[in-house]
């Protein structure tokens, strides 16, 4: 027996159609030379024996292009831990995909980035981890990251990419915000994403050590507001609040199958990062059948389309085709519930318990990492 049926529905039994989807991140592989606390990879990594070959990648991008994906966002891990890197990008652009680059910058040289100008990448996505290299190599866990992030970024401004900084926040950095848009400026990027750490994953098993506070979260707000005035034109700004200090839950996704989708190094597509801790779920690969078949047709894609899905009080929400009832992992990782209301929501009986967890977590004493390590030898 399937836990959803096939085609999803509203409230009043009309079936939804899905649309298309306009985005792809391609997780081309688990390996990095980082050990981030916050990762947003699984807990069980794939690898490198289980990754996706590149001929394999070729074809998901053409049948992405046909399904009506504009962008691709290649990531990881640290995707230069692939020696193929470059034909997958250059199979990537022959799909007539835009091609961002998402990257710590670690094990990437200038030649390597050079090679990848002249394979079709279009932009760079830099991770940081601190604002100077105490923090930001304790954090990552790897010595002498942050010198090497430093050159890496010159080396893309000199080349000519698009530069996008990806600063992920917690509470152990979070009160450097200023410091982190000033250096964004200063390495010339085009955008800065500011995500506070979601807690799925790793990050979850780091909780006490990474959770802000509520006073940390409204400054965050109250500095961003201020860097988005005084830098309109030339910077965009991205802000990722916490979901913890939420009155309502992100639409996460911008709705289940709704925008975009995931695929992980082994080729399983997914509706969201996340997706694979929803432990009833089963997901199609990409080997097996095909992306189109998978968007349109696969139970896991179709689970949270619509809304006939909806428990109360989602279903009485006058929200409900805003906020799709929240994030469908976080309500798995904190309600046991897949299908509950997500408990950020203020309106969710879970909340009251949720807000006092989190308190709790921000006032722990705490700062020691458990590392996301991957065994030597995969």
């Amino acid at each position: 027996m399937k836990d959803h049926p096939a085609q999803p529905h509203d409230l009043d039994g009309n079936p939804v159609r899905p649309g298309l989807p306009i985005a792809m991140l391609a997780e081309i592989t688990h390996r990095c030379p980082l050990a981030c606390p916050y990762c947003s990879n699984p807990v069980e990594l794939t690898r490198a024996a289980g990754e996706m070959p590149a001929e394999d990648w070729a074809r998901v991008f053409h049948e992405a292009a046909e399904l009506g994906v504009l962008q691709v966002h290649i990531s990881g891990g640290e995707p230069g831990a692939r020696r193929d890197l470059a034909q997958i990008v250059a199979s990537a652009r022959a799909a007539g995909l835009y091609v961002n680059l998402i990257t710590s910058g670690i094990g990437i040289t200038r030649d390597r980035l050079e090679e990848l100008d002249r394979a079709g990448v279009d932009h760079v996505q830099l991770s940081l981890q601190g604002i100077r290299a105490d923090m930001a190599d304790r954090i990552s866990g790897h010595p002498g990251s942050w010198d090497k992030k430093m050159g890496f970024a010159d080396w893309v401004t000199e080349i000519g990419f698009p530069l996008t900084i990806n600063a992920v926040v917690h509470r152990q950095n979070l009160d450097r915000l200023p410091d982190m848009i000033a250096l964004a400026e200063r390495l010339g990027a085009r955008r800065i994403e500011v995500a506070t750490v979601q807690f799925h994953g790793w990050a979850d098993l780091n909780r006490k050590a990474l959770m802000p506070t509520r006073e940390q979260a409204a400054e965050a707000r109250r500095v961003v507001n201020e860097a988005r005035i005084r830098l309109r034109g030339r910077m965009v700004i991205d802000y990722v609040p916490a979901d913890h200090h939420a009155i309502h839950p992100k639409a996460c996704m911008g709705g289940w199958g709704s925008t975009g989708l995931n695929i992980a190094p082994d080729g399983t597509v997914l509706p969201c990062h996340a997706a694979q801790t929803i432990p009833w779920m089963r997901f199609d690969n990409v080997r097996e059948r095909s992306l189109r078949d998978i968007w349109l047709g696969s139970d896991a894609f179709n689970a949270f389309r619509g809304t006939e899905w909806m428990p109360e009080p989602c279903r009485g929400c006058d929200r409900k085709n805003i906020d799709f009832g929240g994030c469908r992992c976080q309500a798995m990782a904190l309600a046991g519930d897949a299908r509950a209301t997500d408990p950020v929501c203020s309106r969710s009986p879970l909340n009251a318990a949720l807000v006092a967890r989190a308190e709790e977590d921000a006032a722990a004493e705490t700062s020691d990492f458990i590392y996301r390590r991957m065994k030597k030898g995969v």
